[in-house]
């Protein structure tokens, strides 16, 4: 049974009871469905990548401050210097809700049947791309330092005979990478 949900809501509801950072795993309370789901599809795993990836935003909002700021050392009387500053700020603000938008809508779905890849690639431009199980060769990660493996983000390449998908920056890679195997040998299991 699909129940009206969208992807905006299955993701709130995990932000709601995860911090950012962490993945969402299968939480009974939350409906199993999503749109395009086929029947007898089971949902099993929604995750992202790391809160890392908008970093972009937070160094834009950085940036947009300090100009906001050099005014303030060239005409330090001056009055409009604030209203210069209030723009930087809210240039800086909104580039920040961007990038955050960009990553809080881009995320990946592991059914029992396949996986499905969610890109918000701007405000109005989204792309999906579903990748059946039983295409799957070999899934694989790694942790590619020390910044990753203290902030616990890496790279899962899922590769095919087509080619190969890979994940940067996922959140909790290991996590990931064991419930990815498991719905792949549950699907190589369904099919023999």
């Amino acid at each position: 049974m699909l129940y009206p949900f969208n992807y905006r809501d299955i993701i709130a509801h995990c932000t709601t009871l995860m911090s950012c950072s962490q993945t969402c795993y299968n939480i009974p309370t939350m409906p199993q469905s999503f749109p395009g789901q086929r029947p007898d599809e089971q949902f099993i795993l929604l995750f992202r990548r790391h809160i890392l990836t908008a970093r972009r935003g937070l160094f834009s909002l950085l940036v947009m401050l300090v100009l906001g700021f050099i005014p303030f050392f060239i005409w330090p009387s001056n009055t409009i210097i604030f209203r210069i500053l209030a723009v930087a700020a809210t240039l800086g603000v909104l580039l920040l809700l961007y990038h955050y938008v960009l990553w809080h809508f881009s995320f990946y779905i592991v059914t029992n049947e396949r996986i499905r890849q969610v890109s918000q690639k701007g405000l109005f431009k989204k792309s999906v791309i579903d990748l059946s199980l039983d295409k799957v060769q070999s899934i694989s990660f790694n942790t590619p330092g020390l910044f990753a493996s203290i902030f616990g983000y890496g790279t899962i390449v899922i590769q095919t005979a087509v080619g190969d998908l890979v994940i940067s920056q996922a959140a909790h890679p290991e996590k990931v990478y064991n419930n990815l195997q498991n719905a792949v040998d549950l699907a190589s299991k369904k099919q023999s």
